[in-house]
């Protein structure tokens, strides 16, 4: 599996069967300046989707318009996806399956919003924040923790799933802080790789990863931090 981190929470995930992207937040998205936005989406096949804030949703729209790309959302989010003119939808829920071609992906519980202010300036609830955990054919499997803060039922999502990679929240404010968010992994879960996200793109936020880094010390986690646009082999 390769592995790129296109800033923010954004990844792009290649699979043997698949091409992925994970709350593609590309427009706007200060961690993703400088890079080439087709060359980044080029033959993708998928787009899944942890919640409805518009720095995870991104350029949802536009992009499965431009390649006809799945959408995966949960049940909410997925209906308004689809007054977006968004046509290839998967919906599903928290604890829900749903399977693809070479991958399953479960919706995982997160502690965190969900709602979007849009252009109209009306709110829209888009359902509930999830993790999303992927199982993928031959290969390692990986969950998505969304946007969240440490919770004890953590230890449940590893016991059911026993994900290899962790894409991990670390910012603070508006996830659990980089300190936090290693207590998490060493608590709760068995990675044997983690990789960081959710920090360096708004001023608001941590700007580096050293915290995470630093609470990961000594453990036999190994910790990725690429930079955006860096494909990693995991």
């Amino acid at each position: 599996m390769k592995i790129t981190w296109l800033g923010h929470a954004a990844f792009r995930l290649d699979t043997a069967k698949a091409s992925i992207l994970i709350d593609p937040f590309l427009t706007h998205n200060p961690g993703f300046a400088g890079l080439d936005r087709k060359d980044m989406t080029k033959g993708i096949t998928h787009i899944l989707l942890t919640h409805g804030h518009g720095d995870h949703v991104g350029d949802t729209v536009s992009l499965a318009k431009e390649t006809g790309a799945t959408v995966l959302a949960n049940a909410d989010l997925a209906a308004w996806l689809a007054t977006k003119g968004v046509e290839k939808i998967e919906m599903g829920n928290t604890g829900g399956t749903i399977h693809f071609e070479g991958f399953s992906a479960t919706f995982t519980n997160a502690l965190h919003s969900s709602a979007q202010i849009t252009e109209d300036g009306v709110s829209h609830a888009l359902g509930n924040a999830n993790g999303l955990m992927l199982h993928v054919e031959d290969d390692a499997s990986l969950l998505h923790m969304g946007d969240t803060d440490i919770f004890s039922d953590m230890k449940l999502i590893n016991e059911l799933h026993q994900p290899d990679i962790g894409l991990v929240p670390i910012g603070d404010r508006f996830t659990m802080g980089g300190a936090v968010a290693a207590l998490a992994c060493q608590r709760f879960f068995d990675f044997k790789t983690a990789i960081p996200c959710h920090y360096g793109s708004f001023p608001i936020i941590d700007q580096t990863p050293e915290k995470f880094v630093a609470g990961m010390e000594g453990t036999r986690t190994r910790v990725l931090t690429p930079a955006a646009g860096t494909a990693v082999s995991v």
